[in-house]
């Protein structure tokens, strides 16, 4: 694997990540999900994870205490981690889209347009290993493609993401375990691969941009501005709009696992 030695240390890329935050509580870029979300739901863990989950959108829940995957979804989610040996706090849990789109209903095309530079960023500097899909969303946003998860669950593939080469997992969203108990299986199998593709390391890196390049794209890429299926009622969490001065308090947990 290439020198990492210009890449910025971990403690430069978590005041990044916390000022990508701070642009998302903000975002207004589509206008019903700003107007409609309690919380924006960034995203939480191990801002140094290997391991990387996105889903597709925060759900009642996590619009209340601004956390993804806390309902039922995200306790399956946290008892197939622990049957392989890892815990919440090992990995970075995020979503597709940062709100919670209204009653529930699948992300427009347009919002996941708005937000997706969000989670590109939460990628660079988390500089995860390994990214694990769940669901239809967000591997078809992350893969580029829109072939289903039901023929990709399950078969890992080295992607590159924007500067970020790693090793794209997509499985099926817990939620749909729920629903259809059949599903627990594949699930359990699906995650019993993660150790191994976490063993083998992050795939090879692409060649670090020239000076020059960095700073052309720092100029290009600024503020992101706004952001803007799985059954996300069963991924149901004090009331926050952007721009209210008590967000920092209400959303204290969000990166508290910094």
């Amino acid at each position: 694997m290439p020198s990492t030695e210009s890449q910025p240390p971990a403690s430069e890329r978590r005041e990044a990540l916390k000022a990508v935050l701070a642009e998302a509580r903000g975002c207004t870029r589509c206008p019903e999900l700003a107007a409609t979300r309690k919380t924006v739901v960034f995203g939480a863990g191990n801002a140094n994870a290997e391991l990387m989950f996105v889903g597709e959108a925060p759900g009642a829940s996590e619009d209340e205490q601004g956390v993804p995957f806390v309902g039922r979804a995200g306790k399956l989610l946290s008892t197939l981690l622990e049957e392989v040996g890892l815990q919440r706090n090992d990995v970075f849990i995020a979503n597709v889209l940062k709100c919670r789109p209204p009653g529930n209903r699948d992300p427009l095309p347009i919002e996941i347009e708005n937000c997706q530079d969000y989670l590109h960023r939460q990628v660079e500097l988390i500089e995860p290993s390994v990214i694990c899909t769940l669901g239809n969303f967000s591997t078809k946003l992350l893969r580029g493609d829109p072939t289903g998860i039901t023929r990709l669950h399950g078969q890992p593939e080295v992607l590159t993401l924007g500067r970020r080469a790693v090793r794209l997992y997509p499985i099926f969203h817990p939620a749909a375990a729920l629903y259809t108990p059949r599903m627990l299986a594949t699930l359990r199998e699906d995650f019993a691969r993660l150790p191994e593709l976490l063993a083998q390391g992050a795939p090879e890196q692409p060649p670090p941009l020239a000076e020059d390049e960095l700073e052309q794209r720092a100029e290009l890429s600024g503020p992101v501005g706004s952001a803007s299926g799985e059954n996300r009622n069963a991924d149901d969490g004090p009331q926050a709009r952007a721009g209210d001065p008590s967000t920092e308090q209400v959303e204290p947990d969000q990166l508290g696992l910094f």
